[in-house]
């Protein structure tokens, strides 16, 4: 009996030691998993923070070069056309170029013809310029260039047809006449106001996206001619 209680504790004490070895491995595997997990932790924390800091900073360089760019465009140019066409009056930024040409030839469909844009003014006669404004007078009545638009709606196939809505300048409201936004004749893409003049009509467009922010802030707002 003596024997056999002698060995019972002796399995004991080997059974303790084994599962206090078993309990000291884990720990140790446990602590080197838990201190890989933070180091990766940590290392992916400094990674995203200093993915954050560079886009924040590029957030804010892009920020301020569009305050400043807005800042630049001010104090906007004045223009002012002849009485005979309409007398037009209109502010522009200053960071814009203008070219204007008007031809008092009786024959002429279009005698007043402006073309604006940031810097230097494109090509006139490169069907591919966009131009941020241009401003025409044409011969032809309101109810032909609406006919013509309506025309170029309806053969708009595949593109999605502009929107037409109606339309008065704020300085001259009680003269009404549409507004065109999307798709314009010409393969351009921006807005047109159509508005009537006596016998003649006035157009004003954007024919770019991007500039009809300038279009409706500063071009439309500050637009006056004499009906």
């Amino acid at each position: 009996m003596f024997k056999h209680n002698q060995k019972g504790a002796v399995d004991g004490v080997v059974i303790a030691l084994g599962f206090c070895i078993f309990i000291l491995l884990m720990s140790i595997g446990f602590g080197a998993w838990a201190f890989m997990g933070r180091q990766d932790y940590k290392n992916n924390v400094d990674k995203k923070i200093a993915k954050a800091v560079t886009i924040a900073k590029k957030q804010e360089a892009t920020a301020k070069d569009k305050e400043f760019a807005e800042k630049e465009k001010n104090p906007l140019r004045p223009y002012n056309g002849p009485f005979e066409y309409g007398n037009i009056s209109l502010l522009y930024p200053k960071t814009w170029s203008g070219y204007v040409s008007i031809n008092k030839d009786a024959q002429t469909t279009s005698p007043l013809l402006g073309y604006f844009y940031p810097s230097i003014v494109p090509s006139t006669d490169d069907a591919a310029s966009r131009f941020a404004l241009k401003i025409e007078v044409t011969s032809e009545p309101y109810a032909t260039v609406m006919d013509s638009i309506s025309n170029f709606v309806e053969s708009s196939g595949d593109k999605a047809p502009p929107t037409l809505t109606p339309y008065a300048l704020p300085k001259v409201p009680k003269t009404i006449g549409t507004k065109v936004s999307g798709n314009l004749p010409g393969d351009k893409d921006g807005q047109m106001v159509i508005l009537p003049l006596r016998s003649q009509t006035i157009k004003i467009s954007t024919e770019a996206q991007q500039f009809v922010p300038d279009f409706e802030k500063i071009i439309l707002p500050n637009f006056v001619f004499t009906p």
